[in-house]
């Protein structure tokens, strides 16, 4: 049996087919130019599907399901993106616009929670039973996974991890809060960070690796540490304390088998993850248990999406 999965992203539609062993053998890609009219991006996701299905070799008739991650919020037992604000949708029924295009029934999931799932059942969270996973990217998209099942609470709305507050009246959020956990551990906070510490401090390699204020990205401060520059190593010692806060909380309020993190920033790896484990076994209310929850990063990467996505149908079926 063939699936097929669409990462539906403010930049770019990406589809793959899976075969059962969630391997991706054929993908199909086109800008997604958003905001525009959904009848517009229906049609581009259902040229991505074509492609994807052709480059694996397939007729659409091979494919027994498709499924959708899309920002926003999304109720997927009706098919339909109630609201995302980059892509311009509200109340869209993408599930039966896609039906139309392709033939085929489609399931539909927040991304995060695509990804989240995706990660479950093939990557960092396989062979667990309750799994949470974060994506520190442009935000900081969460995932929970509880005896196998995704939850998103009983409006669809649950879930949102980085929408939770570590520093009461702090940083402004883009949700309209103060001190979110978004706020201090996406790859967006720390490019703000690091900026501002560049700023004060002149004489730092953070300069020199990133060669102008407008290059630096989410690797500068941790490629500036690795060579020992005192800035740059208290910018990262800060962000691994704002990500090892908002991690706490999550494994305090679910104590899952596995804390998964994702995002460019992941492949770190264990200078992320080490202190990171280290922070949570001195502030973890379970401190003083045998069974803890294991600090792990993303294993799947870009993909994650598309397979989650892929395998809706065993939830919504």
């Amino acid at each position: 049996m063939y699936r097929l999965g669409i990462d539906l992203g403010g930049t770019n539609i990406v589809a793959g087919v899976t075969d059962e062993n969630f391997n991706i053998i054929g993908k199909g890609k086109i800008k997604t130019n958003a905001p525009r009219p959904a009848e517009q991006i229906a049609d581009d996701m259902a040229k991505a599907v074509f492609e994807a299905v052709k480059n694996a070799g397939l007729e659409i008739s091979d494919i027994a399901s498709m499924g959708i991650g899309t920002p926003g919020a999304v109720d997927p037992k009706a098919g339909v993106v109630t609201y995302a604000n980059n892509l311009g949708f509200e109340n869209v029924p993408l599930c039966s616009m896609m039906k139309e295009r392709t033939g085929v029934d489609f399931y539909i999931e927040n991304d995060a929670n695509a990804a989240a799932y995706g990660e479950y059942i093939a990557g960092a969270g396989k062979g667990t039973k309750n799994f949470v996973a974060i994506t520190l990217g442009t935000g900081v998209g969460g995932g929970v996974v509880i005896d196998g099942k995704l939850y998103s609470g009983a409006n669809y709305a649950g879930g949102e991890l980085g929408h939770t507050v570590i520093n009461f009246d702090g940083e402004m959020c883009s949700c309209g809060r103060r001190g979110c956990f978004e706020a201090y551990a996406s790859a967006t906070a720390l490019i703000r960070q690091t900026k501002a510490k560049m700023e004060e401090c002149k004489d730092s390699l953070m300069w020199e690796i990133a060669g102008k204020i407008e290059n630096v990205n989410g690797l500068t401060a941790f490629d500036a540490w690795r060579k020992g520059d005192r800035a740059a190593t208290e910018v990262v010692k800060q962000y691994i304390e704002y990500i090892s806060v908002g991690t706490t909380n999550m494994v305090n309020i679910f104590q899952p088998e596995k804390f998964c993190i994702g995002g460019g920033i992941s492949g770190e790896k264990e200078n992320l993850t080490k202190p990171i484990t280290e922070f949570v076994k001195r502030e973890d209310y379970a401190r003083n248990m045998n069974k803890r929850v294991e600090i792990c990063v993303a294993e799947l990467g870009n993909d994650a999406g598309i397979i989650g996505a892929a395998f809706l149908d065993r939830l919504y079926k």
